[in-house]
């Protein structure tokens, strides 16, 4: 099944609650919480308060891409604030302290993800693929929404999948940068199965038309 995790980095922020409950009714499966923290990417986005009062608005399936430097200060905090996914970029600090980070996240009950920068070779997945339940493939650079697909991903989206069968293993294959109708087929050829999009639904006047044009179904 493909599914569908509007960034909220798009939506309207001056009613949020109200924007994330059209998307669930649009037929959206997860909503994806872009963090930022002006060091490990250039821009500042939300946090743990703004997310801690989406919680209380929705139960849709919170997924946290944490785009900040040394993850394991804040993962915690984040599954406190009720993330159902912690993602941790490998570039943000050591494989032992993101395999730390990515054992803390378990220990309270939550999802694990781990994601990959456009630089950076898919081989950098190893170390964690065995132990998380998501990859997160950046078809863009992190910190900036409205850039372009960079379809040289791809192969890296092919990879990536390939080794999530070879090993059997229960990992979705998520695909986050410039996804909309036109190049969502792409990424769902080279085996992504989760599609990040933001304006691509929360610009979209009819976003349930818009999310089913993102799966590759007939409107």
């Amino acid at each position: 099944m493909i599914k569908v995790a509007p960034s909220i980095l798009a939506a309207d922020l001056a009613r949020l609650g109200a924007e994330v409950e059209e998307i669930r009714a649009a037929g959206a499966d997860y909503v994806h919480f872009d963090v930022m923290d002006g060091a490990f990417v250039p821009n500042i986005s939300m946090g743990i308060p703004v997310l801690k009062s989406l919680r209380k608005a929705t139960d849709m399936f919170l997924d946290a891409h944490l785009m900040v430097a040394r993850p394991l200060r804040y993962v915690e905090q984040f599954c406190a604030a009720g993330a159902d996914l912690v993602n941790v970029h490998v570039e943000a600090d050591s494989e032992k302290k993101l395999l730390d980070a990515l054992e803390r996240i378990r220990r309270q009950g939550k999802k694990t993800g781990v994601t990959l920068k456009p630089g950076t070779p898919a081989e950098a997945i190893l170390p964690y693929l065995d132990l998380v339940d998501l990859v997160l493939v950046m078809t863009v650079e992190p910190g900036f929404g409205g850039q372009r697909f960079m379809e040289d991903m791809l192969p890296k989206i092919r990879t990536i999948r390939g080794w999530i069968e070879e090993r059997g293993l229960c990992c979705e294959l998520e695909v986050d940068g410039g996804v909309d109708a036109g190049t969502a087929p792409l990424c769902i050829a080279a085996g992504a199965n989760v599609l990040v999009a933001g304006s691509a639904v929360f610009g979209k006047e009819d976003r349930a038309a818009a999310i089913r044009l993102i799966r590759g179904e007939e409107i």
